[in-house]
């Protein structure tokens, strides 16, 4: 025989108390022997008896998994944020690349240049490494958060595995549950309450089959929530998946970049040291020749004050010399085009102010250069800056005993070139048109000179000015 509903009321109770109202996960399921009742079946007697036990057995259970799904959503948001940052570094190092890299090209032409403004290029390598610096720095940056995304995708894949767990585990719960709901033997409530039970039993039936049900309901929502959850997880494992390898790709194009420029600041660094021994060692030759003046200040000044009569004086000459040239037509009113360096190798004085004491004062600077001095091996030929006529090829007669041979080309009215301490010949005599870059000279040692170079001048509306304003 079936044992009565009374104790069997008795037992399921006593089994539930033990988990009802706390987690769905560790409640027990029923056995074998326990009376369960099909939901399809109670259903009728319950919508009788539930205005009599509503102030008994309370509301239903509350939502589950909200925080879960809230933080994916939070770990959404911050990673979006991130991605974003991500993506303005990216742009900021590749707007810092891309002008570093115009500056490199722009001094590897000055290095690769003839007679390169050394300090100018000194100035612009330093500015680099200042650049390269700050490169280096996005770039080490654009790396820890690579190892971050990395870390942060294996904690949320861990976090995603653990909610596929404990979503399959719930998902195992609810079906055993229902399956033994649906399938275990139970008296129904109808047959308890008309078999004649007392009133208490039929009450303990009915909170039974509601505590169950809500339960159960309660579960099924919990894993509507955990698949929303896990959702959101999985969304956020694919893009942290996706912005890693992104950023891994663009790291790796960063790190390329930053060798190549590296290697070509080394190698502007290595050329600029060579170029700065040369021209020191010319520039060493040149300062032991006046040694002996610099001792004695007196020959000095004198020396000064002769070289600066005779510029004057040559240059009223050629003043002279121009104007009859201009009136006769032989040259333009203006010059159309640029020039050209006369000769290649080390710049050992530029134009402008100077340490060296052998130099005349101007203006504001007690010993100014008023041209150009340029060092190759004695001989080198010496071009044309540009095409003109020569107005002048022979020596400096105002020089005194030791005159200079200088050749000087009219280009226009206002504009000519002048070509000192070369060598006594004149491939291209006076009156003769040249054109830029024929050959009128070669490199001497004549005048005043230190050993042997070019003087190179610009005069322009009758003033020296400076030649790199011109090329």
């Amino acid at each position: 025989m079936r044992p009565s509903a009374h104790t069997d009321h008795k037992q399921s109770r006593s089994a539930r108390s033990s988990w009802a109202g706390g987690d769905l996960s560790t409640a027990p399921t029923a056995g074998p022997g326990a009376r369960r009742r099909p939901r399809g079946l109670t259903r009728l007697p319950l919508l009788v008896l539930i205005p009599l036990l509503v102030g008994m057995l309370g509301g239903p259970a509350g939502p589950v998994g909200a925080d879960e799904l809230s933080d994916a959503r939070a770990r959404q948001t911050a990673l979006a944020k991130q991605l974003r940052d991500q993506k303005n570094q990216v742009a900021q190092i590749n707007a810092l690349q891309a002008d570093l890299g115009v500056e490199i090209a722009s001094t590897r032409r000055q290095l690769s240049g003839i007679n390169a403004d050394l300090v100018t290029v000194k100035k612009s390598i330093n500015s680099m490494v200042v650049k390269i610096d700050v490169v280096k720095q996005h770039y080490l940056a654009l790396v820890a958060q690579l190892e971050l995304l990395d870390t942060q995708l294996s904690r949320i894949k861990t976090t995603e595995m653990r909610a596929r767990w404990h979503l399959q585990e719930r998902k195992d719960l609810l079906a055993e549950r229902l399956r033994q709901a649906y399938d275990t033997d139970r008296t129904s409530l109808l047959e308890t309450f008309l078999s004649g039970g007392s009133f208490t039993d039929v009450l303990s039936e009915v909170s039974y089959s509601i505590d169950v049900g809500e339960q159960d309901k309660a579960l099924a929502e919990q894993i509507v929530a955990d698949q929303d959850a896990l959702a959101a997880i999985h969304q956020t494992v694919v893009e942290t998946r996706l912005a890693t390898d992104g950023l891994r790709a663009e790291t790796a194009a960063q790190r390329i970049k930053l060798n190549g420029q590296l290697k070509e600041l080394k190698a502007a660094q290595l050329e600029l040291k060579r170029l700065e021994a040369e021209t020191a060692r010319a520039l060493q030759i040149q300062k032991n020749a006046y040694a002996k003046l610099i001792r004695n200040k007196h020959n000095l000044a004198k020396a000064m004050a002769a070289t600066a009569q005779a510029k004057a004086a040559l240059a009223k000459r050629i003043s002279n010399l121009v104007a009859a040239a201009y009136a006769h037509g032989n040259i333009p009113s203006a010059y159309n085009g640029t020039l050209i360096w006369p000769m290649s190798g080390q710049v050992t004085q530029d134009f402008g102010c100077t340490g060296f004491a052998w130099e005349p004062p101007v203006g504001s600077c007690a010993h100014f250069h008023q041209g150009i001095d340029i060092v190759a091996p004695a001989g080198t030929s010496v071009r044309a800056s540009g095409s003109g006529t020569v107005v002048y090829c022979g020596w400096n007669y105002a020089d005194g005993a030791d005159p200079a041979w200088i050749v000087i080309i009219a280009h226009s009215q206002a504009l000519e070139t002048w070509y000192a301490h070369m060598q006594p010949n004149c491939p291209a005599g006076a009156g003769s048109h040249v054109k830029s870059g024929q050959v009128i000279g070669h490199e001497g040692n004549t005048g005043h000179s230190t050993g042997a170079h070019l003087h190179w001048a610009v005069r322009f509306n009758g003033s020296f000015v400076n030649p790199r304003l011109f090329v």
